[in-house]
């Protein structure tokens, strides 16, 4: 204040200066007012679009779909939900760890559904709206037969597959945690409900139903209004917070802030859902929404996520009744956000990120960012274009410094631009066989797309696998900044990759080892088979090696073979079984024991091979070294691995 105040004393005192400036003052105007679009168009929001999506590939669980494009990914978890009699093995795990938490991923489905609404014609132009809709499609899937009880009085919602604690103590890929640990699924019912729970999924197949009709899948988008609306009706007779009930829940996504905002919310894309299906229908689902939001608490100063949809309310009660009450509560929190409101403002950091707290703080501006551009949209139609303005500036600042617009000038989605995180915190992608977060250093698979936690309030990152607070991933992560991406590459364009490469795994995955002893009678072969899968990570379930040899004739039938294992109880070998000529082979099998990259006692097991001379003189020196070389009259020349009878291993020797 006092320099300004100076600055237009000095002007008033000489005019010529006024004049002189003036120009100056004009052109330092139009950049001051202008800045974000000087970065707007240094970024492909094309690719970081097609990325963003891509990601939610990363989290499939269940038989894998033919698109889908991880090439380090498998099938997993199929038998969840069996020991309930229903099919809960698809859908996505969470974030970096294997469990399928309904909560947050049914929030999740919300925000990607209504970024393709919004933006319908975005994701169509670049090509992304197949991948849009086959990825909601796979977690509406998975939520419409977690509604395992639509008949009202006997409402059943399964909420949640896995045991949190258990699977946060294991750090091993998921497509081998059922060798690990059982999955347990986790139900609210009539008799211990959970109304945030039921909403929030009635709002995912509410929201996702309009995508759908809108791409002509017409009986699909009738079947989630069906079921969208049992669980409003479930959600509304059967009040009470869902983490009151379903306890596993806690202390990962706990109810805190209650659940009076989703009953709202479930209300508005029932709403909104019914409108798209009926042109006749009523809006008692829009004056259920208004009536409840009478009882749902209105903060300002914090934002949009997983347990708070105040903020998402306040915007679409604003589009669909244009009433100043809604208005004025989203402009109070996206002035919060921007230029301040009664006083409070968030902080920003020196490089200009929007920060609220210190977990998840660029999902949390991404999410924000999305909200402010559907806010900022409506504000255009209404004529309020100086507002709309700001808070679509907003946005478009938060995503280009999360894209590398930063003091490190890093992008912070994984493979997108040239410095980006390399070890986020993840089972799956990091490929450790030794259930070891530190070992191997370097991540093996490229979680592609996916977005971490972020920076603190000083810019500063660091990319730690541990640290889980700056380099956690998650569906919920990417799901604001996904929706925030298309209305980027609706304003600006860019160019989506026309193909996605990964970068393959480069040492070994499944192998055997060998090295020999031999004394008097006696020659030992000690078999290692070892499994560091991960592209994708598998279990052995039935091994079975084969070593060849050759023999000089009737010598290999003057041999006994026996073997001895620890680590496989139940193994055996067969008797030398001739090919051809001199050509043998003995068969070692394990067993009854899965090997997997589990841990140090799963990934790796050993069984000993004899060879025994059962004729008169010494064989001493059976084998000659390392490797299996036989001297004559026996030479081992392959050694090969199967899982059954798939050959997935062979050396020559």
């Amino acid at each position: 204040m006092y320099l300004r105040f100076k600055f237009n004393h000095y002007l008033k005192r000489f005019p010529k200066l006024k004049q002189l400036l003036g120009g100056l003052m004009v052109l330092v105007l139009v950049i001051a007012t202008a800045s974000p679009s000087i970065s707007q168009g240094t970024e492909n929001y094309g690719e970081a679009l097609q990325k963003s999506i891509l990601f939610y590939e990363a989290q499939q669980a269940g038989k894998l779909p033919e698109w889908n494009r991880f090439p380090w990914r498998g099938d997993s978890t199929l038998e969840d939900g069996a020991e309930v009699g229903v099919d809960l093995s698809g859908g996505w795990v969470d974030a970096g760890d294997n469990v399928k938490f309904n909560y947050p991923m049914a929030n999740t489905v919300v925000n990607l559904a209504w970024g393709g609404v919004e933006y319908y014609d975005a994701y169509e132009k670049s090509g992304q709206l197949v991948h849009l809709s086959q990825n909601i499609k796979w977690a509406t899937d998975y939520l419409v037969n977690s509604f395992a009880n639509d008949n009202p009085g006997e409402y059943v919602l399964y909420g949640q597959v896995g045991d949190g604690k258990q699977d946060h103590k294991w750090w091993g890929p998921l497509e081998v945690v059922h060798y690990e640990m059982e999955r347990p699924v986790y139900k609210i019912d009539t008799s211990c409900p959970g109304t945030d729970l039921a909403a929030e999924t009635s709002a995912a197949l509410a929201s996702s139903s309009i995508l759908f009709r809108k791409n002509g899948e017409i009986e699909y988008a009738d079947l989630l209004v069906q079921k969208a609306e049992g669980l409003f009706d479930f959600a509304d007779r059967y009040r009470g917070r869902y983490s009151d009930c379903l306890k596993e829940a806690v202390p990962f996504y706990t109810s805190i802030n209650g659940d009076q905002d989703e009953l709202v919310w479930g209300a508005i894309w029932l709403h909104k859902a019914k409108q798209a299906q009926n042109y006749s229908y009523s809006g008692s689902y829009l004056t259920k929404a208004e009536s409840e939001y009478e009882n749902m608490t209105k903060p300002y100063d914090y934002t949009y996520q997983f347990d708070d949809k105040s903020y998402g309310i306040y915007v679409l009660l604003a589009q669909e009744t244009a009433k100043e009450e809604y208005q004025r509560r989203a402009e109070a929190w996206l002035d919060f956000w921007t230029i301040g409101h009664q006083g409070k403002r968030i902080t920003y950091t020196p490089g200009g990120l929007a920060f609220l707290v210190k977990w998840a703080s660029l999902p949390l501006s991404a999410n924000t960012s999305f909200v402010a551009f559907v806010y900022s949209d409506w504000l255009k139609s209404q004529g309020e274009i100086k507002k709309a303005q700001r808070y679509f500036d907003f946005g478009v600042s938060q995503v280009n410094y999360i894209l590398g617009q930063n003091p490190s000038r890093r992008s912070y989605m994984i493979g997108y631009g040239e410095n980006y995180p390399q070890n986020p915190h993840h089972r799956t992608a990091h490929g450790s066989w030794l259930n070891n977060m530190s070992k191997p250093v370097a991540t093996r698979n490229l979680l592609m797309g996916a977005l971490v936690g972020g920076p603190d309030q000083d810019d500063n990152w660091k990319d730690d696998r541990g640290d889980w607070v700056q380099n956690e991933v998650g569906v919920g992560y990417n799901a604001g900044f996904t929706s925030a991406l298309a209305k980027m590459y609706a304003e600006f364009g860019g160019e989506p990759l026309t193909e996605i490469s990964f970068p393959e795994v480069g040492e070994p995955e499944i192998f055997v080892k060998s090295q020999t002893t031999a004394r008097n009678q006696v020659t030992e072969l000690n078999l290692s088979i070892v499994n560091q899968s991960t592209a994708p990570a598998r279990g052995i379930e039935d091994p079975v090696m084969r070593v060849f040899y050759t023999s000089e004739s009737g010598q290999a039938e003057k041999v006994s073979v026996s073997t001895e294992s620890n680590d496989c109880p139940s193994n055996f070998s067969s008797t030398p079984v001739k090919l051809k000529q001199n050509l043998y082979y003995t068969e070692v099998s394990c067993q009854d024991t899965v090997i997997y990259p589990g841990g140090k006692e799963d990934y790796k097991k050993q069984i000993t091979l004899k060879f025994t001379n059962q004729s008169n003189g010494s064989i001493g020196g059976f084998f000659s070294s390392l490797g299996g070389i036989f001297t004559k009259p026996i030479q081992i020349t392959r050694i090969c691995l199967y899982d059954q009878d798939e050959l997935i291993w062979e050396s020559d020797l």
